[in-house]
């Protein structure tokens, strides 16, 4: 659904109840365009069939330490549960990308880091990204990409005060 088109515009008004709908509006073209990215994204992994979330844990084991990191740090620097990392790291290692490592410095502990195939496969879809992606945002100067960044990163930020807000709320309830 095209976000601007009339018909589109209009439910979200009839939705509004004739309030402002423009923030529905913002937010469907976030939607859109977050889409479209991620198809690039897995257009651009092969087939691989990694996802989205599997391919940023992926970079981010990229630029580790050669000790890896830690299911938590991976967590904390996605923004997502241990247990969704935990999921993203065993789809890793199942296709010989990445592996669980004893931490060097707690043996109870298990840290995540690429594997040479995985730097491999990594290397081989950089190209192809940063082509899709300067194909994506085409026409954009460098202050208007800087712009876009930072305005999803408000985004982001605003998101994370409502969950924090949420969980906060959720904890003073009793009944919870």
């Amino acid at each position: 659904m095209n976000p601007y088109d009339v018909g589109a515009r209009a439910s979200m008004g009839s939705f509004a109840r004739g309030d402002d709908s423009l923030a529905l509006e913002a937010a469907a073209a976030v939607r859109s365009a977050s889409q479209a990215i991620d198809r690039l994204r897995s257009h651009g992994a092969g087939g691989r069939g990694l996802s989205a979330g599997a391919l940023d844990v992926l970079a981010r084991l990229g630029t580790a330490p050669e000790e890896g990191l830690s299911i938590g740090e991976l967590a904390r620097a996605a923004g997502v549960s241990s247990r969704n990392v935990t999921g993203l790291v065993d789809t890793l290692e199942r296709d010989g990308l990445a592996q669980r490592v004893q931490d060097p410095r707690d043996r109870r502990s298990v840290r995540a880091r690429m594997t040479p195939a995985g730097a491999d496969w990594l290397e081989a879809f950089r190209r192809p990204t940063q082509r899709a992606m300067a194909a994506v945002f085409q026409g954009f100067d460098a202050e208007e990409l800087a712009r876009f960044r930072h305005l999803c990163l408000r985004l982001v930020e605003n998101q994370h005060r409502i969950e924090e807000h949420l969980d906060r709320a959720r904890a003073d309830d009793p009944a919870s």
